[in-house]
């Protein structure tokens, strides 16, 4: 738990704008990990980064900032991400304005709130301040490398000591004595720069380069060991763990400080780990001071731009780094491999800065280049020729601009359209629109040769229009001239047409609409559209077409299409009558069910008869006393009084959805709500209930009651029902036992009567087999149906009334009071 918190702590102090206070190195700040965090430690820091007014897009800026590896702060932005916190930091790091309510919504009343309302306004100034300095420092050349995590300086422990390496206090060496004798020690060196050899005694190494330290311990190990002077033993003597040093870097540094560093760290290593130079740092000016006096001067553009560490120097204990202020910086902009600030010398010129950027890019334009230059009283614009970019003079501050090249060309012309090959092509000496169609290739066949276009730019830029004969132009007569940027145009005959289609429909396997052919018939298009289906009729195929008058008007035609109609053959050989009417483009053919074909018909018989099932109608004039017969007649237990027939309520879809439509309009005129549920259940399955009377069509087929089959028919023949079911406004709603001797009251009167919400007069009884019957009002009493086995009772509830409103009753009254009023007069006035 304590290093999760410590953890906490270091990312907060990371994302804090007071992170330059503490004294937070890059190592700790690398250790963190936000795998380690718990959920409240995550909420803890976006409160904390609210605070500091960091927005949820500038995490990844103030990460790179402060060293942050980038992968911890993808994890960091996923975990704030997860737990929903993105939003709160939305609103973060905007400055707003200066006199502005606190973003925290604090209200100031006191003077205390007041110093924190303007101590809290400052901080977003100076963060919107130290924030606009890190995006200027980001364009000076050479700061990305101290903000790539990919790169690093850390000095490389694993390879030889270099023979000018000093050995100094805390160094460990390691000597290996070989040959007639084999002894091997390491050593550390003491704090007064002695090592004690074993059976020898101190030696003295300190401020010893390797190679002195090599030979004043051989020379001693020689009084022990007597084959190292007959070269029978040898000595190697090399460094094992290294000591560490303090190297303090000052001046205009970002992370100014001082810095524990492995002992064969170098100036490039300790301007990493400080974080380079700050927005007024030197790259080309670095100080290496050692004893009080300044050893060596390091040009970081000396690697930059060619990879020399020459200067490099590698750094020793108490040594100062300092970064020295820049003398003269200029800025290079537009048409140019990298757009930087450079930092430049006196004696350097514009082109050793264009070099430093790399060069000019392939559409730079490089005949002027144009300057901004702040002058002691006021800024100037300076154009600088080409011939005068290598001796031009730097001042501080200058900022140079590389232009494009214009997007026009000298000698362009354009063909485009019905030719084989457009584009782009050169304006030769004398060209003319005959010669540039030769260039394309020709024209294709499709070309419409009566008339083609040349667009040209006039003087002042503006279109204007050329027409000419393309055949002539060919040929070379009234050949037009062209002119730089003419567009040539080629019209084809199939892109200045309506497109010719033929449409067919009817009983054919693929109907609609296809591409028009010349000298295409009949036949040709009902293949085209995958043949005849087995409904089709041969006879009477219809093809109607537009008519078409060349453009004069006679008021007296009233005809709309030309109808013709045609006998085909089933292989589709060819009638010579349809075979000598061609097709015409935007004809349309019809072709028609056989009035003889008809597709099976089937009905489904369910329920008490001997054998139930499917059956395929006969006959149209097959009725329902035929199928009952071809089924074996009823069975015994069956009730001919309860049978039902369910016949399709529409033929398409079209149909149900019209119904549903108006069904909307019946729902808020009928209160019974179980009749709309019903009616809206019988629309969408496209089945509606039928009544019939089996007992009667059974005892004389072929009667009034004796209905016609239509295809999807279904008859259900139920079991002897012996019950009676009650709905509605009844005290006790219930099915009961069917009585020969009851009525319809005493059916109620078992179920506890009606209700006082009842209406008895809309009473009415659903039989088994689908019929309706309502009570009829015989003068004050109720003639209630008759009930039968299997019946459905319905009492429906008496509609609401409403009373009158307040405002009714006072209009009410008022209007009573005229009028008793009115009859007072009147009486008083016969008097």
């Amino acid at each position: 738990m304590l290093k999760k918190v410590l953890l906490l702590q270091l990312l907060l102090m990371a994302f804090g704008y007071c992170v330059r206070a503490q004294s937070v190195t890059q190592s700790q700040i690398s250790q963190i990990k936000v795998d380690n965090l718990s959920d409240d430690q995550i909420r803890q820091l976006v409160a904390k980064m609210k605070q500091n007014n960091i927005s949820y897009s500038q995490i990844d800026d103030y990460a790179a900032q402060r060293g942050i590896p980038n992968d911890e702060v993808v994890k960091l932005k996923a975990r704030i991400t997860q737990l929903n916190l993105d939003k709160e930091l939305s609103s973060s790091g905007s400055s707003g304005n200066l006199f502005s309510q606190d973003t925290s919504g604090r209200k100031y009343s006191d003077q205390s709130d007041t110093i924190y309302y303007w101590r809290e306004k400052y901080k977003q100034i100076k963060d919107k301040e130290d924030f606009e300095k890190e995006q200027r420092r980001r364009r000076i050349f050479g700061t990305e490398l101290f903000s790539n995590q990919n790169l690093t300086f850390e000095p490389n422990l694993r390879m030889a000591t270099p023979p000018n390496y000093k050995i100094a206090t805390d160094d460990e060496l390691v000597i290996d004595v070989y040959g007639y004798s084999e002894v091997q020690h390491t050593l550390k060196v003491s704090p007064e720069g002695y090592i004690r050899i074993p059976y020898l005694g101190p030696v003295y190494v300190n401020g010893l380069t390797m190679e002195e330290a090599k030979t004043r311990i051989t020379k001693q190990l020689s009084t022990i060991y007597s084959g190292i002077r007959t070269g029978n033993t040898s000595v190697q003597v090399s460094l094992g763990n290294i000591r560490s040093i303090k190297v303090t870097l000052i001046g205009e540094i970002t992370r100014p400080g001082t810095y524990t560093l492995p002992s064969l760290a170098t100036v490039a290593n300790a301007l990493y780990v400080s974080g380079g130079p700050n927005e007024n740092g030197s790259f080309r000016s670095i100080d290496v001071i050692r004893n009080g006096k300044a050893i060596a001067t390091f040009d970081l553009y000396d690697f930059l731009l060619h990879g020399d560490l020459t200067n490099n120097v590698v750094l020793q204990d108490q040594d100062i780094v300092k970064v020295n202020p820049y003398k003269m910086r200029v800025e290079l902009l537009g048409e140019i491999k990298r757009p930087a600030i450079f930092e430049t010398k006196e004696t350097e010129t514009l082109q050793q800065v264009i070099d430093f950027a790399g060069g000019y890019t392939d559409n730079s334009f490089r005949d002027v280049i144009r300057a901004l230059r702040v002058t002691s009283k006021a800024r100037e614009f300076v154009n600088i020729p080409a011939d005068s970019v290598a001796l031009f003079r730097l001042k501080s501050g200058d900022r140079f601009y590389v232009d494009s090249i214009v997007n026009r060309y000298t000698n362009r012309v354009t063909i485009s359209g019905a030719v084989f090959h457009p584009g782009e092509y050169a304006l030769e000496d004398k060209m003319t629109v005959g010669d540039l169609i030769k260039r394309a290739d020709g024209i294709q066949e499709v070309a419409a040769t009566s008339r083609g276009v040349i667009r040209r730019l006039q003087e002042d830029f503006t279109p204007a229009f050329i027409n000419f004969n393309v055949l002539d132009a060919i040929a070379g007569r009234n050949n037009p001239s062209l002119q730089r940027e003419d567009s040539v145009i080629i019209f084809s005959k199939l892109g200045i047409r309506e497109p010719y289609l033929v449409k067919i429909e009817g009983e054919v396997n693929q109907p609609g609409y296809f591409s028009y052919g010349d000298s295409m018939h009949l036949e040709d298009l009902i293949l085209m559209a995958g043949g005849l289906k087995d409904a089709a009729s041969l006879k009477h195929v219809e093809i109607s077409r537009r008519i078409r008058t060349g453009g004069k008007y006679d008021s007296t035609d009233v005809r709309m299409a030309i109808t013709e109609q045609f006998d085909i053959n089933a292989d589709l050989s060819g009638n010579p009558a349809a075979t000598a009417y061609v097709l015409q483009p935007f004809d349309e053919v019809m072709v028609r069910r056989s009035p003889s074909y008809s597709q099976q018909a089937n009905i489904l018989l369910d329920g008490e008869v001997v054998y139930p099932g499917l059956y395929a109608i006969n006959t149209k004039k097959e009725r329902i006393s035929d199928v009952i017969k071809r089924a074996g007649g009823l069975r015994p237990e069956a009730s001919a009084e309860g049978a039902l027939l369910l016949r399709r309520t529409f033929t398409n879809e079209q149909d149900s959805t019209f119904l549903l439509s108006k069904l909307e309009v019946f729902n808020n005129k009928v209160k019974d709500s179980i009749d709309v549920a019903r009616t809206r259940a019988t629309v969408e399955r496209n089945q509606q209930l039928l009544g019939i009377q089996l007992d009667e069509i059974l005892e004389h087929p072929g009667s009034k009651y004796d209905l016609y089959l239509e295809e999807g028919d279904v008859i259900r023949i139920p079991k002897k029902q012996q019950t009676v079911q009650l709905f509605g406004e009844v005290y006790f709603p219930k099915k009961v036992r069917f009585d020969n001797g009851f009525s319809f009251r005493s059916y109620v009167r078992g179920a506890g009567g009606f209700t006082s919400q009842a209406l008895k007069r809309r009473s009415y009884i659903v039989y088994a087999n689908g019929e309706v019957k309502s009570t009829r009002k015989m003068l004050f009493f109720n003639s209630y149906p008759k009930v039968k086995p299997g019946a459905e009772i319905y009492v429906p509830t008496k509609p609401d009334r409403k009373g009158l409103t307040a405002a009714a009753t006072v209009g009410l009254a008022s209007a009573l009071a005229s009028f008793a009023l009115i009859v007072v007069t009147i009486i008083n006035s016969t008097k």
